[in-house]
């Protein structure tokens, strides 16, 4: 069986244009797997953006706004946000939660690459990565 370093190496090479894959722990923030391409993209870097990652999907202000829409609703809300994607100016950000293993991969593309064909790949592999996981 593939390791899940293996599986990011995997979609680093198989997507066009992409920079980086990695799979993080949203509890912990720490990374469970990495592949890039980027040389500049150091412990501390990636460090950072797991923390980002954690933020986007677990943080107090997503927390809060899960709470104001369960109290509108009548019903606890939690853990709601599945997919999120990002364009920055030179790249898009593809991140998918695998809530069953409390995690969330994210695919760093140039932006080159099409949209479509990364959720697809993203999509075509998170089994894959979900088998790696504890």
């Amino acid at each position: 069986m593939a390791t899940t370093q293996e599986i990011c190496k995997t979609l680093v090479e198989k997507v066009d244009d992409c920079l980086a894959t990695g799979v993080v722990d949203l509890n912990t923030g720490m990374m469970m797997g990495v592949h890039h391409t980027v040389p500049y993209f150091t412990q501390a870097y990636l460090d950072a953006v797991a923390a980002a990652a954690v933020e986007m999907f677990r943080g107090k202000n997503v927390r809060r706004v899960e709470e104001l829409l369960g109290n509108q609703r009548g019903e606890d809300i939690k853990d709601s946000f599945e997919e999120v994607f990002i364009s920055s100016p030179k790249t898009f950000h593809f991140m998918m939660v695998l809530p069953d293993k409390g995690a969330v991969v994210v695919m760093v593309t140039k932006k080159t690459t099409n949209q479509g064909l990364g959720w697809a790949a993203l999509r075509n592999n998170i089994d894959g990565i979900r088998a790696t996981l504890p």
